[in-house]
């Protein structure tokens, strides 16, 4: 009902004002909620069925990084020469810190969490068209016409008697659609007009109606096959983007791991170079004293100072490798490179050759049972057969079942409801036989290359998957016998300095005995610690190719015990 006269036009601003006021009560921070819910909601209900899946997911992330808590440096190392100062006050991180640290810091993998919250959105969206969907709108219109109106009857006319009418309008709907898979689409409204003369003869005038109408497709798309699909699709891919996120989870963590071990490799092989040089300052400095006595030539003494030049140099390069290696570092875990840090050398000491005791043919088995992505590609194997029937059936001719009913109010009668005695009502069906069907008949071609695709990739990753696995079996043999021989390397090289060193006292040593005995260690020992940190790479890269390198909440992982073939 609309009230009269000045009124209205009053009143009308106002309802509006209050209308805006009402819909702008839900604010941006409720939807945001909202939509963290739903999408939560729907990652959580999906993530018993992916093993290893973090059951804590949030893209939540603190703006402030503390490193309050971690023990600081207290010690110079001089094998960093004027570098070694600076780490005075420096926070000292473990690996299980570091990997703790990457998982809340890290952009990258900030970035992974984001897309799969996206992908569990979209498929909210996905769901929601299969729920009960609710429209409303209202409408407010003053408008003014002169025309020609018959002075008895009010009515327009071919006189004179130009008149000048103002009416407001006004119009409103409510509708309601819901789409049941295997039943119909059925849509539902209620509208009401009204028409109000605010100048001349003070008529109102007011109808509604409510309408229903039931849509069902018979032969082409019958049961709503599209979009079915549609959802089923978007239930698909989430399930997929969880596995290719907990997949990405292990390779991160193999990937923080190998560059945590690879810092603290390149500053041991710092460490070994400032050894290197300070045992070739030692020979120098002793065969200048010999060379003053005549007891060595200038050859050799020339030779000892090149080699004291060389592993200067050498030892300048490593302490560069290690600086930038740990700047790169603190940008991989989301750390400002003007970060403070030190990475414990604990963890180097602690390193150990611990061999899997697992054959390669029972290796690749559990990765052909276990891997996630050779999961997805089969399941999506099983996506492009279903499509190739959705295409089939949109091939057939369109016949669609169609019936409405719509109660209207009382003409005769002001502000009154649709009256259930006076309706309209109808049914029939509506055909399209088809004649141009080139669109269908190419998306119908293009399902059938796609499955056979499909097919082609499930050959393709068995084989990439064995590939990798037998890749990483030999990268773990290759590192415990390259370690086996380094340690026999360093002993060899140990016993050579030492006999150069007594031989050198004697006055009896050669210069380039003395290089190649130094050279040989340094080497060595470079050479031991690598093999180490590689086979210990190598076997995290080997059970992550055999999916199953589990990850706890922190990024740390844990070694499988007993893996058998399934």
């Amino acid at each position: 009902m609309f009230p009269v006269g000045k009124k209205l036009s009053r009143r009308v601003p106002a309802a509006g004002l209050w209308l805006l006021l009402l819909l702008s009560g839900c604010t941006a921070n409720y939807y945001r909620k909202s939509a963290d819910q739903a999408a939560y909601g729907a990652i959580k209900g999906k993530t018993p069925l992916v093993p290893d899946m973090d059951p804590h997911f949030t893209i939540e992330q603190t703006n402030t990084i503390s490193l309050e808590g971690l023990p600081l440096a207290t010690d110079v190392p001089k094998f960093l020469g004027a570098d070694g100062e600076k780490e005075i006050g420096a926070y000292v991180l473990n690996l299980e810190q570091a990997l703790d640290f990457a998982v809340k810091y890290s952009r990258s993998y900030q970035s992974r969490k984001e897309q799969l919250y996206l992908s569990g959105l979209t498929l909210t969206l996905a769901r929601h068209q299969f729920a009960p969907l609710f429209t409303s709108e209202a409408g407010v219109n003053y408008a003014v016409q002169r025309e020609n109106i018959d002075a008895l009857t009010g009515l327009p006319s071919v006189s004179d008697n130009l008149v000048e009418q103002a009416k407001v309008t006004g119009t409103g709907s409510i509708g309601a659609s819901w789409l049941l898979r295997d039943v119909g689409r059925i849509t539902a409204a209620i509208t009401a007009d009204a028409i109000r003369f605010v100048t001349g003869d003070p008529r109102l005038t007011t109808s509604s109606q409510l309408s229903a109408t039931f849509m069902r497709p018979l032969l082409q798309n019958a049961g709503f096959k599209a979009e079915t699909d549609a959802l089923l699709t978007a239930e698909h891919q989430l399930l997929y983007d969880l596995r290719d996120f907990t997949r990405y989870r292990k390779d991160f963590s193999v990937q923080i791991a190998t560059a945590y071990y690879g810092v603290l490799g390149l500053r041991d092989a710092a460490k070994n170079n400032f050894l290197t040089l300070q045992s070739s300052q030692k020979n120098a400095e002793r065969t200048r004293a010999l060379a003053q006595e005549g007891r060595v030539t200038t050859a050799d003494l020339g030779r000892l100072e090149q080699q004291e030049l060389s592993a200067e140099s050498s030892w300048i390069n490593a302490v560069r490798g290690y600086k930038q290696a740990l700047d790169t570092f603190k940008i991989q875990m989301g750390l400002s490179v003007d970060t403070q840090l030190v990475l414990n050398e604990d963890d180097l000491r602690a390193l150990q050759i611990r061999h899997p005791e697992i054959s390669v043919d029972d290796s690749i088995q559990v990765a052909l049972a276990a891997r996630l992505d050779y999961q997805n590609t089969k399941d999506q194997f099983e996506d492009t057969v279903r499509r190739v029937d959705l295409a089939v059936n949109l091939l057939k001719p369109r016949v669609d079942l169609t019936a409405s009913i719509s109660p209207y109010s009382n003409p005769n009668l002001n502000f009154s409801f649709p009256d259930l005695q006076r309706y309209r009502w109808d049914a029939g069906l509506v055909v399209d036989p088809g004649l141009d069907r080139q669109a269908e008949r190419d998306a119908y071609r293009s399902s059938l290359i796609n499955r056979n695709r499909a097919a082609r990739a499930i050959v393709q990753q068995e084989d990439e998957i064995k590939l990798e696995v037998r890749n990483s079996w030999r990268t773990l043999d290759q590192a415990k016998r390259n370690y086996e021989i380094s340690e026999i390397g360093v002993k060899l090289a140990e016993r050579r300095v030492e006999e150069q060193n007594l031989l050198a006292d004697l006055g009896r040593a050669k210069a380039q005995d003395q290089v190649d005995a130094q050279n040989a260690l340094n080497d060595s020992q470079n050479q031991r610690i690598q093999a180490l940190v590689t086979h210990t790479i190598a076997r995290l890269q080997f059970w992550n190719n055999m999916g199953i390198l589990y990850i706890k909440e922190n990024g740390q992982w844990e070694d499988p015990k007993h893996a058998k073939a399934q």
